[in-house]
């Protein structure tokens, strides 16, 4: 029903900056909300930013708010994710998903929702940050 495909990962420096995209692929006209995720080495995926379908309302969680930016190219159906002043902390692999409403991605990844009801998920990209 939705197929997600992310690209971009890489391995930079600290203070360096990357940015991630996610093609998103739609049987229907539905706009889904996109979320970013991510699942460092040993740990947990966790709820990073969110996108709204129509591109015009964002989220985003505290260690990343001021160095990441979320956006959407509703023309070509694609999130991105630029990410500035990356720290080692920010190694992990990077999943995109769609949900059905921003307020779910947003509950998603506060873990007030489980992470376990997304259903649609990229494969995810690695960022490796290490000098």
């Amino acid at each position: 029903q939705v197929q997600l495909a992310e690209s971009g990962g890489a391995l930079v420096q600290p203070g360096g900056s990357l940015r991630l995209s996610c093609a998103i692929s739609t049987l229907t006209r539905d706009k889904y909300a996109t979320g970013w995720f991510r699942a460092a080495p040993g740990k947990e995926r966790e709820g990073v930013s969110c996108i709204s379908g129509d591109g015009n309302n964002t989220f985003y969680l505290d260690p990343v708010k001021g160095r990441f930016t979320i956006s959407k190219d509703n023309a070509k159906n694609t999130v991105y994710l630029q990410m500035n002043n990356l720290e080692p902390v920010d190694t992990a692999t990077y999943y995109c998903a769609a949900l059905p409403q921003l307020g779910t991605c947003i509950a998603t990844t506060l873990g007030a929702s489980p992470i376990s009801d997304v259903h649609f998920w990229g494969k995810g990209t690695l960022v490796i940050v290490s000098s």
